[in-house]
């Protein structure tokens, strides 16, 4: 059975205690249409919940490309991975993994790896942040929920400096005053109310163009 707080193995993400939280009925972001390939993202985002029903944070040799772990369980850059190679047919696994190869020494070296290594490097959040800022998808990081575009890519700082990366969804908040994030933070895929809950420590809008 999983502890109330779940700690990161590995550097994959951080997972805390499960949030329950209200979702209201969903509505567009400033009542206004995402684009098409944010609607089919965060579709796809949205689609894991009640699949993924567990945090697990082990690590394990997977296919290449294409290479998950069983969909009932996983981490919180694995919803990310799976929302892109299900709604845009983006593999991230493969993509960060070649761009690790011809940019070794641009990428975070927190695990004292020497090589890359493509059962993992794409599960990690510092990973993910330094591909998205290498592909020119850095947004501005404010305090103002609107400026968070369905569809958008949010890393935040937990407890204990376990990082963590959500999709922000089209449905905003009980109060209207920002939107939802689609996440594993330690009981399954879920849509809460998390956006400003911890430190926000990057913002992304990526759709698969090359800088």
């Amino acid at each position: 059975m999983l502890s109330r707080r779940m700690l990161i193995a590995g550097g994959f993400c951080a997972g805390t205690a499960g949030l329950t939280l209200p979702v209201p009925p969903s509505r567009a972001e400033n009542g206004t249409s995402a684009e098409e390939w944010a609607r089919k993202l965060v579709a796809a985002a949205r689609s894991q919940i009640g699949v993924t029903l567990l945090y697990d944070s082990s690590y394990s040799k997977l296919a290449f490309p294409g290479g998950d772990v069983p969909r009932f369980k996983g981490v919180c850059t694995d919803v990310i991975v799976r929302a892109y190679r299900d709604g845009l047919n983006l593999d991230l696994q493969a993509l960060v993994h070649a761009d690790m190869r011809n940019a070794f020494t641009a990428y975070p070296k927190n695990w004292g790896l020497k090589a890359t290594d493509r059962n993992i490097d794409h599960r990690r959040v510092p990973n993910l942040q330094t591909f998205l800022k290498r592909q020119n998808a850095e947004q501005p990081v404010g305090a103002d929920g609107h400026s968070y575009r369905a569809g958008d890519i949010v890393t935040q700082m937990l407890p204990g400096n376990k990082p963590h990366i959500a999709i922000v969804s089209d449905t905003l908040n009980n109060d209207s005053s920002g939107p939802l994030l689609i996440h594993n933070i330690g009981w399954g895929t879920r849509m809460e109310d998390i956006l400003f809950a911890f430190s926000i420590t990057g913002h992304y809008r990526y759709n698969g163009q090359t800088p």
